[in-house]
């Protein structure tokens, strides 16, 4: 009985001969290559690193913005309270003492002629604080209508100090309008409502610290005057009269 030969694992090609090899005895892979042959599989994986959130980063500033704030407002709030302790500042205050009319006429052409004598008090009520003042303008009006103006010098308020401030206040042609409110009560001899403005600018010392120069201006409202007749001479009613002290401090384009 013949023995039968069974062909080797090893596949061979028409001359019984092995398959070649390839890169040193490797045989050729299968085609297609699967993606472990085509790139190399010991090769790190590429993973992008993670990118910080915008979002976060916003919020992050936001709040140390806000924190900040918050921090100087305090400590703001802190140096202002132990300098109120410390020096108790109050504002001056203004009052109208008197205000004589010498003259108050209209000429048939609307031409006003006025001369007031114009006195003040000007008072410092702090202990440890001084003022000093630039020339102070002032300006008398009555219902809009500019009726006289004048000056006063410069001067200096120490601490705990009453000052009195005289100055004659005048107008000459001043035009007036004919529908003008101020026309008819001086041709019905009515009451006269006045209103006097001072406008300076001031220093104050506190120790041996001077600061800038700073605009206020001062408002006295309530003032009721009658024109004298001929060389006769009147007082305005000034009793009641507040006079009101604001600071002039100016912002780019903005007064407050």
């Amino acid at each position: 009985m013949a023995e039968k030969i069974h062909p080797s694992f090893k596949q061979t090609n028409g001359n019984n001969n092995p398959p070649p090899a390839v890169n040193g005895g490797a045989t050729n892979p299968n085609f297609p290559a699967n993606k472990a042959q085509l790139y190399n599989s010991t090769r790190p994986v590429y993973r992008p690193l993670p990118r910080r959130n915008r979002r976060s980063c916003c919020c992050s500033f936001c709040l140390w913005l806000t924190f900040i704030i918050i921090l100087l407002v305090i400590l703001a709030a802190i140096a202002g309270g132990i300098f109120y302790v410390i020096y108790r500042p109050h504002r001056p205050s203004f009052s109208v003492t008197s205000l004589q009319i010498s003259q108050f006429n209209l000429t048939s052409s609307n031409q006003l002629n006025t001369k007031f004598n114009f006195t003040a008090t000007a008072r410092n009520p702090n202990k440890k604080i001084e003022f000093r003042y630039d020339v102070v303008s002032i300006k008398i009006s009555s219902k809009s209508t500019n009726v006289g103006a004048g000056t006063i010098p410069a001067f200096d308020m120490p601490k705990k100090n009453t000052t009195k401030l005289k100055s004659i206040v005048s107008a000459s042609g001043q035009t007036v309008d004919d529908n003008s409110e101020l026309k008819s009560d001086l041709k019905n001899k009515r009451n006269i409502p006045l209103t006097v403005q001072l406008d300076t600018k001031v220093k104050v010392k506190i120790g041996g610290l001077k600061t800038k120069k700073i605009p206020i201006r001062v408002v006295c409202n309530g003032i009721k005057a009658v024109a004298p007749a001929g060389k006769s001479v009147t007082t305005a009613v000034t009793s009641g009269v507040k006079c009101k002290v604001d600071l002039r401090i100016k912002i780019w384009k903005w007064t407050i």
